[in-house]
């Protein structure tokens, strides 16, 4: 992993509006970086757009977009290119959880929800993002994974199941990539967010917050280079 001052980069992230997603580009644009930002919530979106803006000049986009729509994800990848603001940097970041419960009694709706969107959503992204940054012969892309990405709990099974396939979707498409590029799986530790509250409970609130944990990941991420292809990390 190469250490140094990061120049600026247009960073993209999903599921930016809460949690991880929000800390880290509010993180990364008091850094000086460009933030491209989606998820399904408006009005949260729209709160992060005031903040950021008001304490930065830079050019950002936010997009309202459920990355589970594959027409929604190429929109958002045409109006990038329209911009020139093709990402130097992808947080795949988006994601959900099932509610706390054997997986023979997880309904078949909710199952799919998080299959959606941990792996389809993540595939939707590489699908329309990758040709524009190997158009450019650079760019890393970050699948946010988990600890139960490398091992197995009860109650989280279709979670778990997910968190595993970004593990494996990752180690998979480094190899597709040409030099230049590069893609990480990066688990970002125990954090207090509402779908660690959803598993943990009121004993969440015992780790840290998505405020204290977004400079160390910041940085994590804007250090990655080529040469990290198809790590699995944790910040």
């Amino acid at each position: 992993m190469a250490i140094g001052v990061a120049a600026p980069k247009t960073v993209m992230i999903t599921g930016v509006s809460r949690g991880l997603g929000r800390d880290l580009a509010l993180e990364l644009a008091k850094r000086g970086h460009t933030i491209i930002g989606c998820a399904r919530a408006q009005d949260k979106l729209q709160s992060l757009q005031d903040e950021i803006s008001s304490s930065s000049s830079s050019n950002h986009l936010f997009q309202a977009l459920d990355v589970k729509s594959d027409v929604g994800v190429q929109d958002l990848a045409k109006l990038v290119v329209e911009r020139k603001q093709v990402p130097d940097i992808i947080v795949n970041n988006a994601g959900t959880i099932n509610k706390n419960n054997k997986v023979w009694e997880v309904s078949a709706e909710e199952f799919d929800t998080v299959i959606d969107t941990n792996i389809k959503g993540t595939a939707n992204v590489l699908r329309h993002f990758l040709p524009l940054m190997i158009g450019r012969k650079q760019g890393i892309i970050v699948n946010m994974s988990s600890g139960w990405g490398r091992s197995a709990a009860a109650q989280v099974a279709p979670y778990c199941a997910s968190k595993w396939a970004i593990e494996g979707l990752t180690r998979s498409v480094a190899k597709e990539l040409p030099p230049g590029l590069a893609i990480v799986a990066l688990s970002p530790g125990v954090v207090n967010t509402d779908m660690l509250a959803s598993c943990f409970g009121t004993s969440a609130a015992l780790y840290q917050t998505p405020e204290a944990w977004a400079p160390q990941a910041a940085r994590m991420i804007l250090n990655l280079s080529a040469e990290d292809n198809a790590a699995s990390l944790t910040v």
